[in-house]
C-alpha cells in the first residue's frame, strides 16, 4: 500500500455570503487520496471548486463537513497547522503576491527565517532551492526586475527552502506568457521526478496535465472524471462537454479518426502522433 500524503474524506465546503443565509456550496462530498511522490493534476474551469480544494489541502480553509489529513495530521487540529503548512507548501497564481523582499535570496530565506531555522542552515537551503529552480545567478537581483516565469520560480524556491514534502500549485502559470509557462512546467517535472516531491497541480491548461500520473476533473464542486492522462483525454467528447479542451495533438488525432483515418484516439504527444501516422 503506497503511503498517503493527503487524504480528503467526505469533504464539503460552503462559503458564507456576507449577511444573510445564502451559502455558496463550493465542494460537495469529495473523497480523494494523494499518494506520496505522486504528480496529480486537478482540472476544471473557473468556479469548478479546484482552487477551494487547493486551499483545503493545506489548511487555508477548513471543511464545513468531513476531514482533510496532511501526512495524517487533521487540518482542523490547531496545534498542527504550522506543521501542516510546512509539509504542504502552496504556490499561488500571482507571483507578485508571494514575493516579499527586495533581493531574490532574501525572499527565498523569508520562510525558513520565520520557521526559526539557524542562519547557516538557511544559507544552505536558499542555495539549494535556487539551484533546483535554476535561478542561482539571479540571487542578488531585485525580484521586481525579473520576468513572470522567473518570479514564479523564485516563489517556488521560497517554498522549497521550507523543505515541504508536498507542493500544491494553484494555477501557477495563469499569469505567465508561453515561455514562463514552459519554465514552470519544467520546474514542476523536476521537483517531482528528481526531488521526489508530491505535486498537486491545479490548472485549466490541458497540455500541462499530460505529464501527470493522474488527473482529476472537477465540475460544480464534484470530481466527475479520474484517471491517467490517457484515460481522461481519450474521452474527447466528454471532456468537451465539461467545457474543457483536450491537448491539441489528442484533438487532431480525434478529428483524423472522425474523418475515417485509422488512428489511435489516445495520443498525447506530437511524437506519438508522428509515429501513428
Amino acid at each position: 500500500m503506497a503511503e498517503e500524503m493527503i487524504r480528503i474524506e467526505n469533504v464539503t465546503f460552503e462559503y458564507n455570503s456576507l449577511g444573510g443565509d445564502n451559502r455558496l456550496l463550493a465542494i460537495k462530498d469529495i473523497n480523494i487520496s494523494v499518494e506520496k511522490g505522486e504528480h496529480l493534476v486537478i482540472l476544471g474551469h473557473n468556479g469548478s471548486g479546484k482552487s477551494t480544494l487547493a486551499k483545503l489541502m493545506n489548511g487555508l480553509l477548513l471543511p464545513t463537513k468531513g476531514d482533510v489529513y496532511v501526512n495524517d495530521m487533521n487540518t482542523k487540529d490547531e496545534d498542527k497547522i504550522w506543521q501542516i503548512r510546512e509539509t504542504a507548501g502552496m504556490v499561488f497564481q500571482n507571483p507578485d503576491n508571494q514575493l516579499v523582499a527586495t533581493i531574490v535570496e532574501e525572499d527565498v530565506a523569508f520562510g525558513p527565517e520565520n520557521l526559526g531555522v539557524p542562519p547557516e542552515e538557511i544559507r544552505k537551503r536558499v542555495d539549494e532551492a535556487l539551484e533546483i529552480v535554476e535561478m542561482t545567478e539571479y540571487k542578488k537581483h531585485a525580484p521586481h526586475l525579473l520576468s513572470g516565469g522567473q518570479k514564479q520560480r523564485v516563489a517556488i524556491a521560497g517554498i522549497l527552502a521550507m523543505k515541504p514534502e508536498c507542493i500544491i500549485l494553484d494555477e501557477p502559470t495563469a499569469m505567465l506568457d508561453p515561455n514562463g509557462r514552459k519554465e514552470i512546467i519544467n520546474t514542476i517535472k523536476k521537483l517531482n521526478k528528481e526531488e521526489h516531491k508530491t505535486i498537486v497541480h491545479i490548472t485549466h491548461y490541458m497540455d500541462e496535465a499530460v505529464e501527470a500520473d493522474r488527473i482529476l476533473v472537477m465540475e460544480k464542486g464534484k470530481i466527475v472524471m479520474e484517471g491517467t492522462p490517457r484515460e481522461v483525454f481519450s474521452q474527447v467528447e466528454r471532456v468537451k462537454k465539461l467545457g474543457l479542451d483536450v491537448p491539441q495533438v489528442t484533438e487532431l488525432a480525434y478529428e483524423l479518426k472522425k474523418e475515417g483515418i485509422n488512428i489511435d484516439s489516445n495520443i498525447l504527444t506530437v511524437e506519438e502522433l508522428v509515429k501513428a501516422l
